[in-house]
Parts: structure tokens; sequence; C-alpha cells
């Protein structure tokens, strides 16, 4: 992938253990299963996939705020270089103010005990990043005109703000000790759609104002269109495909791909296209699948995927796939 990339992920695993026993052996949620992935410095990478396909587990694995089982995250933006697997408790506390999360629920996510000031500048106040109240305050100030908030709002408690309103206080919050990784996750699933487009453009125009970089995760298409540049599928804890964004929505290599592209509804009330039916339900990541981890649901099956684990490969230039097939399926 062109660029030199902010983050990189090798082999990254992520198993939670259950603490139950099966014939004596302990068993494992398989969350993330050996993930390789680059994400450029400066660009708007997105991930996507259904529900329990890893995406929130791998963003917060990159945060350092789930257990990494193994593998390496490295993380350098020319100044530092970490592996935030192995990553001292000094270093993370440096890494915390260089990465950064906006949740993904705008009511849940802010104290309704503080002013909209008190938790935009906690995050500060925690990593000692200012020397006194004055210099706190205008670093709040700022930070808080570029989220579109006014001086009126930062007098206030959460209680009295819209959700769209409320999801540019944790903007804020995020983005207050200038971090150069954020991770949104879902960050717009909560809001209206005219809210949703509101938020994504600020998102984008932070990127290229403050040079960040961003790991979208989302599982609507059309939002990830509308702002990403890269574009990354995940189907029950791996990768399946990954392309340059209008590449991956001109032509996906991929059945679980092409199945979820065909889910987008379409404006043109004369276009009478069939959304791909996947048939059952993603299998548990207690127990995956041999092989390809889709072919539970793949109406390509062969033999083959049944028994061997398909390669990660790059099919063309910055479109990476793992499929058996890819170059022969008309998808």
């Amino acid at each position: 992938m062109n660029g030199t990339p902010l983050i990189s992920a090798k082999n990254l695993s992520v198993h939670y253990g259950l603490g139950l026993k099966l014939f004596g052996e302990r068993q494992y949620v398989r969350a993330i299963e050996n993930v390789s992935l680059d994400i450029p410095q400066g660009s708007f990478f997105g991930l996507v996939g259904e529900s329990g396909s890893g995406k929130t587990t791998f963003g917060r694995a990159i945060l350092r705020a789930a257990p990494i089982t193994k593998g390496h995250i490295n993380y350098n933006d020319g100044e530092v270089d970490y592996d935030v697997a192995t990553i001292g408790k000094v270093d993370l506390k440096d890494y915390r103010k260089r990465s950064q999360l906006i949740f993904q629920d705008p009511y849940a996510a802010l104290s309704p005990r503080m002013t909209v000031r008190d938790i935009i500048a906690e995050p500060l106040e925690v990593m000692g990043l200012t020397s006194s109240r004055a210099e706190t305050d205008e670093r709040v100030r700022e930070i808080a005109a570029k989220c579109r908030l006014n001086l009126e709002h930062l007098r206030r408690f959460p209680h009295a703000f819209s959700g769209g309103q409320r999801q540019r206080i944790s903007i804020a919050r995020a983005l207050v000790c200038q971090p150069k990784f954020l991770v949104a996750d879902e960050s717009v699933a909560a809001l209206d759609v005219s809210i949703q487009a509101d938020i994504l453009n600020l998102l984008k125009s932070l990127t290229e104002e403050l040079g960040i970089t961003f790991l979208f995760i989302s599982h609507d298409l059309s939002v990830v269109a509308h702002v990403c540049d890269h574009v990354s599928v995940m189907y029950l804890g791996q990768l399946v495909e990954l392309a340059p964004t209008r590449k991956l929505f001109a032509q996906s290599l991929h059945p679980y791909t092409a199945a979820l592209f065909s889910a987008i509804p379409s404006l043109d009330p004369d276009d009478h296209h069939k959304a791909i039916k996947l048939e059952g339900e993603i299998p548990s990541p207690l127990s995956p699948p041999s092989g390809c981890r889709f072919h539970t649901r793949c109406s390509h099956v062969q033999a083959r995927c049944q028994k061997e684990k398909p390669e990660w490969r790059e099919l063309d230039n910055e479109h990476f796939v793992a499929c058996h097939f890819a170059e022969e399926l008309n998808l």
C-alpha cells in the first residue's frame, strides 16, 4: 500500500478465555485471528463487516484497550516508534496521548455530572499536558471552536444537547490532547442521517486540517464510501478484502464483500437488483470453521474451501483478497 504506515499490525490475534473447560481444555473466543494490516499516515481508513466480525476488538487492540494474545502492532509517527503489543507503562502513557477513541454512543460516553468544559479538559488534566488552568481553558476553547462548539456550550451539562452536539463534544475530548491517530468506532451509527453527514464532514475536515490518521469502523457502507480512502472488510475475526474505496466499490473480489454491497439500498426506483442472501448466521468465534471461514455461507463454495485456508494476496494494485477463486468469480 502506498504511503508510510502509521500503524502496522502483523499477525495480530485477540483471544478471550471463558474459564470453561471442555474435556480438560479451556475454551477461547477467537475474536481476532492472525490479522495483518497497514494504515497509511494521514489516511481515512475504513473497516467494515457484520456485527460480531471483530471490528471493535481490532480497533481497541490497536489502542491497547483489548488484550493482545499474539502478534505485533507497530506505531511510528516519525517522533516515536513503539511496538504497542509489548509497550511498557511509561511509553504506554505517552502512546495514550498520541492515539484516542471516539465512542459509538454519544449519550453514554459523557458524564452527566460534568460540564462540557470539564469533559473536554479531563484528558489534559489526567495526562498532565498543561501547567495551569488558564492554559487548559485556552486549549479547550481552541478545540471546541474547531468542533463547532461555542463558549456558551462549555458551561452547560450534556443533557442540554442533542445527539449530534454530544458527538461533537466527544470528538473535542478526543482531539484536545492533539493525537496523531483516532479510532472512530461506529461514531455516527446512533445519529440521524442529516446529523451523520455533518459529523462526517467535520471528521474529514479535521483530518485534512490537523493531519490526523483515522480508523473508521462501521457497518454502513454508504457512510464508508463518503469519507474513507481505503476500505478493509472483516469476517469472523479475519480480513477477507482490502482496496482503495473506489476500486472496492467498482469491483469486489470476495463473495462476502459482494453480499454486503448488494444489501445497500438504491435510490433509483427503476433499479430492481436483488440482495445476495447469506444463508445461516455468522459462525461462533468459539469454534470457527476450518479452511475459509466464510465457506459455511458462501454460494460459490468448493471442496478446497472447506479444508484449506485461503492465502491473503494482492491480485491488483493495492487490491488484496483472501479467496481461492477470486480470479474466476464474476461478482
